[in-house]
């Protein structure tokens, strides 16, 4: 009895063994955006869904796990089996220095500057006369974010310390809800990625002011830079990119990486970013792993000084 017991034992482990040993892609792929539909990560992960289950030849899910600043999709990602199945499309907000050592970096997907929003009813035009009109009605100009520490509202945070002004923030549960209620007036600006928010733009029901990059995006280029149209300095950039579980195998990983980049690079991929403002990136792992610490390290020395405590 003893050693059927030790022998179904080992066949379990040998069955687990090479369930992880499997070539990927072996099954359908399932891309977790820990943001409701409509934010800049569901977007792109839409973008380049269709041309990865292409490559892999597998189905690909796209799942929208919001909640928590982007936390409940991360935490649900890095509990997953660790075998590129799963994949997470992160923003800023999704890691955090709790977190972050659960996850392989990928890719970094898109890395751009945001675009400073206002309802139509906001009395300013531009940044300065937004400043202005902030300092004369101190705490009673609102903004929505994604959630408190993600990039649209870290992006803010800096806008508010560099430029003296009390704005009060208004944290949702994603990109796409925080427009909706731009959009009705709720919420008087945003900080927010382009590829959300310029179809409203250019369709006059927002106006955007500036752009949060050191210099004008080459896809807006008639938008100014925070920094050159009244406050020196300012510079923020939001990025997406995808990570998977971290005990992934490298080899995995790095395919994940290459095909990723293949698709980035792809010229019809290309000019659906850039038509929506996101410039398209592709980097490897060692380079996607790096760029996230020092993006890491620039917003948590931002946290501790406005005592932001993420979700």
């Amino acid at each position: 009895m003893r050693y059927a017991r030790n022998a179904l034992a080992s066949a379990v482990v040998l069955l687990s063994a090479g369930a992880f040993c499997q070539e990927f892609p072996s099954k359908p792929v399932h891309i977790v955006v820990p943001f409701p539909p409509g934010g800049g990560a569901d977007t792109l992960t839409r973008i380049m869904e269709p041309k990865l289950a292409r490559i892999w030849a597998q189905p690909i899910v796209v799942e929208n796990r919001p909640g928590a600043s982007g936390h409940i999709g991360a935490d649900f990602v890095a509990k997953s089996v660790p075998d590129g199945h799963t994949l997470l499309m992160s923003s800023t907000a999704s890691l955090t220095e709790k977190n972050v050592n659960q996850f392989a970096p990928v890719s970094l997907v898109s890395a751009s500057a945001y675009v400073v929003t206002a309802n139509p009813g906001v009395a300013a035009a531009n940044i300065r006369e937004l400043i202005a009109l902030a300092k004369a009605n101190p705490g009673k100009l609102t903004f929505g974010s994604s959630g408190t520490g993600a990039a649209s509202h870290l992006s803010a945070e800096l806008f508010k310390a560099m430029a003296g002004v009390d704005l009060l923030h208004v944290p949702y549960k994603g990109t796409g809800q925080a427009l909706t209620d731009l959009l009705a007036g709720h919420v008087n600006l945003m900080f927010a990625p382009a590829q959300t928010v310029m179809p409203y733009v250019l369709a006059a029901k927002l106006k955007a002011l500036a752009v949060t990059g050191s210099k004008r995006s080459e896809t807006l280029p008639d938008l100014p830079t925070v920094a050159e149209s009244g406050l020196p300095g300012y510079e923020a950039v939001g990025w997406f990119g995808l990570l998977a579980p971290v005990a992934t195998p490298k080899a995995t990983v790095t395919k994940l990486s290459a095909e990723a980049n293949r698709v980035l690079a792809m010229s019809d991929v290309r000019e659906k970013m850039l038509g929506l403002g996101a410039d398209p990136a592709g980097n490897t792992p060692e380079e996607f792993a790096r760029f996230i610490r020092d993006d890491q390290a620039k917003w948590s020395k931002l946290m501790k000084e406005a005592g932001i405590q993420a979700e």
